[in-house]
């Protein structure tokens, strides 16, 4: 499955602008966490792009979240290495590879990332600052649904926090005019 066809499923299947807007962010720290550990940016990429293909469907039955996706995948064909990745990053599974611990990491912080640009008053990312983002970070109450302890699971993959905050804000940063930041 190429990348394109890939996106076509994500229009397909997701409705919901702000849902797909984060699957193509996962995909773009994705793509960056691949190619700081030198790892494949296209797999990481597809997994970051496609991880979420569900949930609109399993939204109300989080346990089957993840499982619907890696069996829409396996029909096309696409590898079990990032299947699991997709299964793990809902906790379903045991995380085991780099790909699984990554997806974990990046899913979350999209949303960090995101809350931080739509609180500034032009509701953009370029001026969001690292300094700010280590902050709101600290902060309990700002974008609740960014999960911290996942977030923080970046360092199963030796990535310090301020490292893939950074990481997570430039690739995102790179794409801000397609996910509308």
């Amino acid at each position: 499955m190429t990348r394109e066809e890939a996106q076509d499923l994500v229009y397909e299947m997701v409705a919901e602008s702000s849902l797909r807007n984060h699957m193509l962010a996962t995909e773009a720290v994705m793509r960056a966490l691949a190619d700081h550990l030198g790892e494949d940016p296209d797999k990481w990429g597809f997994a970051g792009l496609v991880h979420d293909l569900d949930y609109t469907e399993t939204v109300d039955d989080f346990p089957r979240h993840g499982y619907v996706t890696s069996e829409i995948l396996r029909e096309k064909g696409i590898s079990e290495e990032i299947l699991h990745a997709i299964v793990a990053h809902a906790g379903h599974v045991e995380r085991e590879t780099l790909l699984d611990r990554a997806l974990y990491a990046a899913d979350p912080v999209t949303g960090l990332v995101v809350a931080a640009a739509l609180i500034r008053p032009e509701k953009k990312l370029e001026p969001v600052k690292l300094k700010s983002l280590k902050k709101r970070f600290k902060e309990k109450q700002f974008a609740r649904g960014a999960d911290r302890d996942q977030i923080r699971a970046c360092e199963e993959m030796d990535l310090e926090l301020e490292e893939f905050l950074e990481l997570s804000l430039n690739s995102m940063k790179g794409i801000a005019e397609r996910i509308g930041l």
